[in-house]
């Protein structure tokens, strides 16, 4: 089943609190699972990382560049940490 995230908020550094639309909801650190390369290189600065936004048509979070995650890729870490 696929869950958009209806919630976006930075925590510290490079962690951000995700909720999702059915209530499950943690922390994720984006360094740990996003190499900074690529359409990522940018968000390695962390003024420009803390820009994340939530595109609500996508339910999924967003950055200016182009950059995303999926929604579905998030779900299946955070709901691991919740089990």
């Amino acid at each position: 089943m696929l869950y958009d995230i209806v919630e976006v908020k930075i925590v510290k550094d490079y962690v951000l609190y995700l909720r999702f639309e059915n209530d499950i909801h943690g922390e994720v650190d984006i360094s740990k699972i996003i190499p900074f390369k690529g359409i990522f290189a940018k968000l390695k600065n962390l003024d420009y990382f803390k820009t994340v936004s939530l595109n609500k048509e996508l339910g999924a979070i967003v950055w200016d560049n182009g950059a995303d995650i999926a929604a579905s890729y998030l779900y299946s870490i955070i709901s691991n940490k919740v089990a």
